[in-house]
């Protein structure tokens, strides 16, 4: 069955920590017991192999072991975080949601039934093989949001290879493909997880402190909130071991702040893509933008600049788009990337890409470079039309302190022109104090001025 590898492991660590929630410690134990209870409670409800089951929660130990009993159960689990509260109602009805599983601060859980059908044939593939399935979201950061199917039997088959034991804190979602990930690493490694409700800086700090946490995986833009913070100044962050990051393109100032602030730290770039998994990454050092990704199961390949993937694990399909991968198998990742040897250096995604006269500027590039500067707290870089030359750089910048418009933007662009070809110096800067990224500790890109 789906989860026995994962019971087996539960079963040798059963007084050891698993779950940190709410100051409350749960061990290998009692996620065993409530396991059991909620098989008996998902066969009593009417829920049946193959039921399509929104999971609406956090990492609360409730929540995991119901999510370990629906993928027993062979399961569609749809995983639903607050933080998809706008995008709720459409999700459901895209997934075909026929229960929801609603689990409130307190951990206690209310059972819905749905009216949908669920007959997409993704499904049916799974049910055919008698496997569970998971139901990711996209972002939809550039576009109406793809639900991702993924066979949950293949997705778990990494897990069941051994690896290191860290008590680590799960900052990236329930509904992510990352969070997914810190989830079953660290249960199928009798590791700790420590949850946290607050995922600004003083509580991330506060948590690893109190908890011992030794593996924090953020978002860069988390991180530079962090460094603006200086929170990490106030709390004992020594049992920190390594800190990952991934989910959009890390800022070289901020990588390289970070790596000045935590000198005992491993700083560990990783690669994953909801439509694939995460793959193994391996950072050329603490200080370096170059990763080298892959690991079993997984090949890449670079098409005209562009990371493209071939995953044992990857998704069976979108319930709402056409299938995207090539005829031979490969997901085309979109992210550009250049190429030294082994490592790849993520430049940002092809979509992204502003075209000023049939030259190419990635804002994660004009993004790091401007963060450079003094007196700057965040940065969007985004592309308007022009008439002459197609498109013009521009840059949204909120500041530390407040400064004169003239003397800053003029500042900007001489910093800029020390630092870029002429292309890529933006032409218009607009200063704001509106936050640049979303709940999801991501930049947001899809601003209009």
């Amino acid at each position: 069955m789906a989860v026995d590898f994962l019971l087996k492991i539960f079963a040798e660590n059963k007084s050891k920590d698993a779950i940190v929630w709410n100051g409350n410690t749960f061990n290998y134990q009692w996620i065993i017991d409530r396991f059991h209870e909620w098989l008996a409670k998902i066969a009593a409800s009417g829920i049946q192999p193959g039921s399509v089951v929104v999971l609406e929660g956090d990492y609360s130990p409730n929540a995991i072991a119901a999510f370990l009993a629906l993928i027993q159960t062979g399961c569609m689990v749809v995983p639903l975080t607050d933080f998809a509260r706008n995008q709720k109602e459409e999700w459901i009805e895209v997934a075909q949601g026929e229960y929801s599983l609603v689990f409130s601060d307190s951990d206690e859980v209310k059972l819905l039934k749905h009216p949908n059908v669920a007959s997409h044939e993704l499904y049916g593939i799974l049910k055919k093989e008698n496997h569970p399935g998971l139901v990711l979201f996209s972002s939809g950061s550039t576009g109406k949001s793809k639900a991702i199917v993924h066979d949950l039997a293949k997705l778990l088959k990494k897990f069941q290879v051994r690896r290191k034991n860290f008590r680590t804190l799960t900052f990236l979602l329930f509904d992510h493909i990352g969070g997914i990930d810190t989830l079953f690493y660290s249960l199928s490694n009798g590791s700790c997880i420590i949850t946290v409700k607050d995922r600004s800086p003083q509580a991330v700090c506060q948590a690893i402190e109190q908890h011992q946490v030794e593996v924090l995986p953020v978002s860069p833009t988390f991180l530079n909130l962090l460094i603006l913070s200086e929170e990490y100044r106030n709390y004992d962050l020594s049992s920190l071991k390594y800190i990952t990051y991934g989910a959009e393109v890390m800022p070289e100032a901020t990588l390289k702040r970070c790596a000045e602030i935590f000198p005992n730290v491993i700083l560990l770039q990783k690669f994953g893509i909801t439509e694939i998994g995460t793959l193994r990454s391996k950072s050329e050092n603490s200080q370096s933008l170059w990763v080298k990704i892959g690991g079993e199961g997984y090949q890449t390949r670079v098409v005209n600049g562009i990371l493209q993937i071939k995953a044992e694990s990857a998704m069976i399909g979108y319930l709402n788009a056409p299938n995207p991968f090539t005829e031979d198998g490969w997901f085309d990742t979109g992210d550009a990337v250049e190429v030294k040897g082994e490592y790849l250096k993520i430049l940002g995604r092809k979509s992204e890409m502003i075209n000023v006269g049939g030259e190419k500027v990635y804002p994660a590039e004009v993004e790091g470079v401007i963060q450079e500067m003094e007196n700057v707290a965040d940065v969007t870089v985004y592309a308007e039309k022009n008439p002459l030359i197609g498109n013009m750089v521009c840059a949204k910048v909120r500041l530390l302190n407040e400064e004169d418009r003239t003397a800053f933007t003029i500042r900007l662009k001489n910093h800029c022109r020390s630092r870029l070809q002429p292309y890529k110096v933006p032409v218009k800067v607009v200063i704001t104090n509106e936050s640049q990224h979303s709940e999801r500790f991501k930049k947001k890109r899809n601003y209009t001025i």
